[in-house]
């Protein structure tokens, strides 16, 4: 397993201040977005090296592996960058729950806007 990313994609990237990029992260066989998480140069390498989800806690500032401890697994099918660099999609099978809260997805909670019904 490489923690080294290519520096071809890692060329594209667009960092903040932390050294850190949002990964937001959406279910293959629904399209519903799961959750949001953040991620480093070493944790995109270790994700696109073995297809299991890996990011970075800055609460706990270490890695960790999505369904490591919980059971609740992210196999990554695809990974995409986004336009500008600083945010990647990973498309997942999701086993068990994606939030911490125990949840399918993080965004099932509160609906700020509803959508509108035609007429």
């Amino acid at each position: 397993m490489s923690d080294i990313l290519n520096p071809e994609i890692a060329a594209r990237l667009k960092r903040n201040d932390d050294g850190l990029f949002a990964a937001v992260v959406q279910e293959k066989s629904t399209g519903d977005v799961l959750m949001m998480a953040w991620m480093d140069d070493e944790a995109l390498a270790r994700t696109l090296a073995t297809r299991k989800a890996t990011y970075y806690s800055r609460s706990r500032q270490q890695y960790w592996v999505k369904g490591e401890t919980s059971g609740h697994t992210q196999y990554v099918h695809e990974v995409r960058l986004d336009c500008d660099g600083d945010t990647v999609l990973l498309v997942v099978d999701q086993v068990g729950a994606a939030c911490h809260t125990g949840t399918h997805t993080c965004f099932d909670t509160d609906v700020l806007l509803g959508a509108e019904q035609p007429g």
